[in-house]
């Protein structure tokens, strides 16, 4: 059974694997196993000891030299080897990749990794994460759903002049913070009677069964509150009303940063992490997961996260009891990443979210 792969809807155009010759797709397919595995330039001596193909080691350049033509490789300064483009890896993803499925104990190992007994769904999503790290070498992440449990408490903290803190605290124990603005010269006394007044309609209800009923309350006139009080009740709901993309849990950070001697390669990926701490990145993930229905493989600038080559991101989708996609799982690594290794575990492990969640 082969794992479904889907083409981000942005990718640059790539010459169809149609396109080339037997030998130009076997060089193509053996070149970028071997730097997916090595990592270093390849040479033409050998990929001829690879190659079942009758091939010399002169007629191999040629037809490398005719695959960097097209696009698909390039010459590295200090190398007479060569490499693939990002364009040379969407290809071969898209085209000449070669993958199963995974073994029933791989399949039982990431079920019992993600087993969620005695453990809440932030733990386990968590653990998740870190499982895929292990297992692809790379910086596993999680869009993790927006809490859904009862809110046991709401409170308002005052940061300065026209802003304050509000934190939600889940049946569950989770504890959010989120940022909003408020009336200039508001008095602190507002705070806590907007807080007061919500923590009196929570009654076991999730945030937005409360915010449906504190908003038909607002619009009825029947909140007995002051102007300035009901604008904080109103900043908060509008603020929650936005919060439908859950949290990003990232795990393995580090091993992006593994074997990297160039410093501006370092400065990159810690601008990288900064970028995806950032709301509108848990967005974004969520967005490309949600492009198809099976793995999504963006490589280099395709995703829209980061701007430079040598990064990919595999990610899928996973789905609640009414086959909603609440949430994503996948990984950051490097452009070689394993994808035959890590796009069947990704997928498998979305669908064990998804049985967790229905």
């Amino acid at each position: 059974m082969h794992t479904p792969i889907k083409t981000p809807l942005f990718a640059v155009p790539s010459i169809a694997t149609s396109a080339l010759d037997p030998r130009s797709t076997a060089v193509l397919r053996e070149l970028v196993e071997v730097y997916v595995a090595t990592g270093e330039p390849v040479g033409s001596r050998t990929l001829s000891r690879r190659l079942p193909l009758n091939l010399s080691p002169a007629s191999i350049r040629n037809v490398m030299a005719d695959l960097e033509e097209a696009g698909l490789l390039y010459a590295p300064h200090t190398s007479a080897g060569r490499l693939p483009t990002q364009q040379g890896l969407r290809l071969f993803v898209d085209g000449l990749l070669e993958f199963g499925d995974l073994a029933e104990e791989e399949r039982a190992e990431i079920a019992a990794r993600c087993a969620a007994h005695g453990r809440s769904l932030q733990d386990t999503l968590a653990e998740a994460g870190q499982m895929l790290s292990g297992l692809a070498g790379a910086a596993g992440l999680v869009v993790a759903p927006k809490g859904e449990a009862p809110l046991r408490h709401i409170e308002f903290v005052p940061l300065g002049p026209g802003r304050a803190l509000v934190v939600l605290v889940q049946g569950d124990g989770r504890v959010e913070n989120r940022v909003i603005e408020v009336p200039p010269g508001l008095p602190p006394s507002a705070l806590v009677q907007a807080g007061n007044y919500l923590n009196a309609r929570l009654s076991d209800r999730t945030l937005d069964e409360t915010r449906a009923n504190v908003m038909a309350e607002i619009a009825a006139n029947r909140t007995a509150l002051d102007a300035l009080t009901t604008q904080v009740v109103e900043a908060g709901m509008a603020t929650w009303a936005g919060g439908g993309s859950g949290s990003l849990i990232l795990r393995g950070q580090a091993r992006l940063l593994e074997n990297m001697e160039n410093l501006a390669r370092v400065q990159e990926i810690q601008a990288l992490f900064e970028r995806l701490e950032a709301q509108e990145t848990t967005l974004k993930l969520l967005e490309l997961a949600q492009r198809g229905e099976g793995v999504q493989i963006f490589i280099g600038a395709e995703s829209g996260i980061f701007s430079t080559a040598g990064l990919s991101v595999v990610v899928a989708p996973f789905r609640n009891a009414q086959e909603k996609i609440v949430g994503a799982i996948g990984v950051i690594g490097p452009s070689r990443i394993n994808y035959g290794r890590v796009i069947p575990v990704v997928d498998y492990t979305a669908r064990v979210i998804g049985r967790l969640l229905g």
